[in-house]
This record gives C-alpha cells, sequence and structure tokens, in this order.
C-alpha cells in the first residue's frame, strides 16, 4: 500500500519511528518493544538513516526484518549525504526489488565532525532533487519531512514553506513534521502550506516527553519550543491532550517517534481517542 492510500482512510492511522540500534546485540529487544506496538496495527514503521549514510547497511536489513517478521510496511529514510546519483540508484532498488512501496527523501544532517551541509559529486544537494530522481528512477511512493517551527537552518517559515512546495511538486506524495509541542504552531503551519497549494496529507510527528531528562536534549536536537507550563513529568497527560486536540482537528495520522521503546508511545495510544 502506497503512501496515498494508506491516508485516504477516514480514521486518522498511527505510523512509528525507529533507528537501526547502536549496540551490537540490541536488535531482539528492539523487535519485542515493536511487537507490544504492533497490536495497534501502525500503518508503516520508518527507519531512520544514519548522518552521512553510517546506518546504510543495517537501515536495509531492518526494514527487511520488519517486513518478514513482524509483517507490518516498513519504510526506510534516504538522504542525499556522502551519495552519488548512482550509488543513490543502486540502493533505492534494492528496496524496490524487495517488495517496498515507500520511502522518505531527505537532504539530511552533515556528517559527524562537519558543520555544514557539503552536496556530493555527482549527488543532490537538496531533498527536492532527491524526490525527483527518485520518482523519475522508480515506482516508489515518496514522504518528505515538513517543520512547523521551520527549518534549524532556514531563516524563515515562509522560506522554509517554499522548499517543501518545491518537494512536493517534485513529487512527495505525504508531509511528516519534525516533533512539536505547540499544536498552535502545527495549525499555523497547516494554514501557510494550504496557502501555496500544498494539497498532500501532512502528517504530525509526536514524542512523548517522560522527564526532564530528556528536554534539554529534544529542544536543542529538534529545535522545538515548550509551552511555558509544561511538566515533563507530566508528559504522558500532555502528549494524549495533544493528539486528541489533533485528532479532533481532523489530522490523517500521527506519527510517534518511538525512540526505540514501546512503553510512553503505548500509554499515549491507549488514553487517546480516535486513533
Amino acid at each position: 500500500m502506497r503512501l496515498k492510500e494508506i491516508y485516504n482512510n477516514k480514521k486518522p492511522v498511527i505510523s512509528l519511528e525507529i533507528f537501526p540500534p547502536k549496540i551490537k546485540g540490541s536488535e531482539k529487544v528492539l523487535f519485542d518493544e515493536l511487537k507490544i506496538l504492533s497490536k495497534y496495527n501502525p500503518s508503516f514503521i520508518s527507519v531512520t538513516y544514519g548522518a552521512g549514510g553510517s546506518t546504510r547497511d543495517s537501515t536495509f536489513e531492518l526494514v527487511l526484518k520488519i517486513k518478514t517478521d513482524l509483517n507490518i510496511r516498513p519504510m526506510p529514510h534516504f538522504t542525499c549525504v556522502g551519495t552519488t546519483r548512482a550509488d543513490i540508484l543502486g540502493y533505492i532498488k534494492k528496496f524496490e526489488d524487495n517488495g517496498i512501496k515507500n520511502i522518505l527523501a531527505l537532504r539530511g544532517d552533515p556528517p559527524k565532525g562537519e558543520e555544514k551541509f557539503i552536496k556530493p559529486k555527482c549527488g543532490f544537494g537538496y531533498a527536492n532533487e532527491l524526490v525527483e530522481f527518485i520518482k523519475s528512477n522508480t515506482n516508489l511512493s515518496i514522504g518528505v519531512a515538513g517543520y512547523p517551527e521551520c527549518h534549524q537552518e532556514c531563516c524563515s517559515i515562509d522560506i522554509d514553506i517554499d522548499n517543501l512546495k518545491r518537494k512536493v511538486d517534485a513529487g512527495a506524495e505525504a508531509v511528516i513534521t519534525q516533533l512539536f509541542y505547540d499544536n498552535e504552531c502545527f495549525f499555523r503551519f497547516l494554514d501557510k502550506t494550504s496557502e501555496k497549494g500544498i494539497n498532500v496529507p501532512i502528517i504530525p510527528g509526536i514524542l512523548p516527553i517522560t522527564g526532564y531528562n530528556q528536554v534539554e536534549k529534544i529542544v536543542s536536537l529538534a529545535g522545538c519550543k515548550l509551552p511555558d507550563n509544561f511538566n515533563p513529568e507530566a508528559g504522558i497527560e500532555f502528549a494524549v491532550n495533544q493528539c486528541n486536540e489533533l485528532i479532533n482537528s481532523g489530522v490523517p495520522g500521527i506519527h510517534f517517534y518511538t525512540l526505540n521503546k514501546s512503553s510512553a508511545v503505548k500509554a499515549v495510544i491507549d488514553e487517546c481517542t480516535g486513533i
């Protein structure tokens, strides 16, 4: 099932995001967590692609294992970082040859130790170029990232939405957003994307916070703001209220950033209405 079909649904659907485990032997632990969440019938599980392609092989193996062992639709991430067009085509064709239907196309972050993204020789400098290439050379359905509070490298939300429009015009079929904690930012983002003629499904990305130790890292990495009255110790309740408001507003789905754990996402889904 392709992204257009997944989000052509009267009821909002859920999806999950994971990353390839860094510690050898921890894959079983991850799959135990995913088996807990599988009872909620996620429409897909997206698998991240490490900076500079550092998880290239493990992403591929994990995607296939999700498909075969869990019988859940996987969606690999793929970035422009450090990759030539020939390498890109060979890699994504492997997914297509193994029955994968959807991919998330990203520009990607600079490799560790580099401050700026550098366009690879014979590669791409922007996500819209990657989208256009995948669209022209495969039958994959393409998702892209959106930023309700603006990408950290962009100087204004309007310019950032222009960049998003280029990705959609190049062939993207759905937008999954960066995590956020202020729904008003998301609703303003929807208004602005609509004004720009972006008419593909836009899926809010949610990461439940479960304690103070997460806050500083999440805010700095994601560039998101927390409401003044936010209490990390009540993060699950906050996420439930956030998701319920989004669902009641008519979003086509919720994309949960799991951090490879099931407990927080499970607790939120159990208390949400409408999913």
